[in-house]
């Protein structure tokens, strides 16, 4: 059946439907400007009314896997390659070489969960919670920081996005605080409103271009100086050749100070309780 061609706005909608009723309007390339306006409201009013004011932010791939998970994955695969025929053997040995990497890069999810119980258990002089956790509402790190929000009895948000390969929350962000995102660029603006320091993990494109940005605006100062703590000094050390970038003038020797490596949660609070000057 040929798909039905509009000849102008009027053939394409009915007028008799009240336009806030009417979905195909508001699902139209027209009610864009309405649907980003929305999605950047209703989660501002849901967290004032929760009144979430300072947060820290935890970026990392959605690929890095709990110590428990990448421990199973890897025996799984030493028992496949104890298994198999001599012309399956390479192909085996190749998936369990894989799993120790992968065994290797869950220390980080550990450490986002260590780094996200400090942040969200410290207290200030009132007895309050002063940071509340925010991360990306996926699997990997983003699971790890709110879990560590929920080993620390305080509440944390997941701001997650629809993805063509569906990314489900993960089941640690706090009851009324998960919010599904459309639009990336509004879901970054509730990453960076509030946000009083960005912790970054290991990374895919999506978190590298998270880091970058945030880096951007403090840089211009479009937002005010956070500390911005990237954790696996060597990781990445060898992701980004930040001396080339010195070297080539295309940063200023000040731009340098605008983030700072660690390699422990304790090492990495501390970078954010001195920022602050917090007890």
């Amino acid at each position: 059946m040929p798909k039905k061609i509009y000849q102008s706005a009027g053939d394409k909608f009915d007028g008799k439907i009240i336009a806030y009723h009417d979905k195909d309007f508001l699902d139209s390339d027209f009610g864009r400007p309405v649907r980003l306006l929305l999605e950047y409201l209703k989660p501002e009013v849901m967290m004032q009314d929760r009144r979430i004011n300072d947060t820290v932010c935890i970026f990392g791939s959605a690929r890095t896997l709990s110590p428990e998970q990448a421990a199973k994955e890897l025996r799984q695969a030493k028992a496949a390659l104890k298994k198999a025929k001599p012309g399956e053997k390479k192909l085996c040995q190749a998936a369990v070489d894989k799993c120790l990497r992968r065994q290797e890069d869950s220390k980080y999810y550990a450490m986002a969960r260590e780094f996200a119980r400090l942040v969200a258990g410290y207290e200030d002089k009132d007895g309050g919670k002063r940071f509340t956790v925010v991360t990306g509402g996926g699997p990997g790190i983003m699971e790890a920081g709110n879990q560590g929000a929920r080993d620390a009895g305080a509440q944390s948000v997941g701001v997650n996005i629809t993805l063509p390969f569906e990314q489900e929350p993960n089941p640690y962000i706090s009851d009324g605080l998960c919010f599904q995102m459309h639009y990336f660029c509004i879901r970054k603006i509730h990453f960076i409103k509030r946000c009083k320091a960005l912790a970054a993990f290991p990374v895919g494109f999506g978190t590298m271009d998270e880091v970058f940005e945030s880096l951007t605006l403090i840089q211009t100062g479009i937002i005010p100086r956070i500390p911005v703590v990237l954790f696996g000094r060597k990781f990445w050390e060898d992701l980004v050749d930040w001396q080339c970038f010195l070297d080539r003038g295309l940063i200023s020797p000040e731009d340098m100070s605008l983030f700072k490596y660690c390699d422990t949660a304790a090492e990495g609070w501390q970078i954010v309780k001195d920022f602050y000057k917090l007890p």
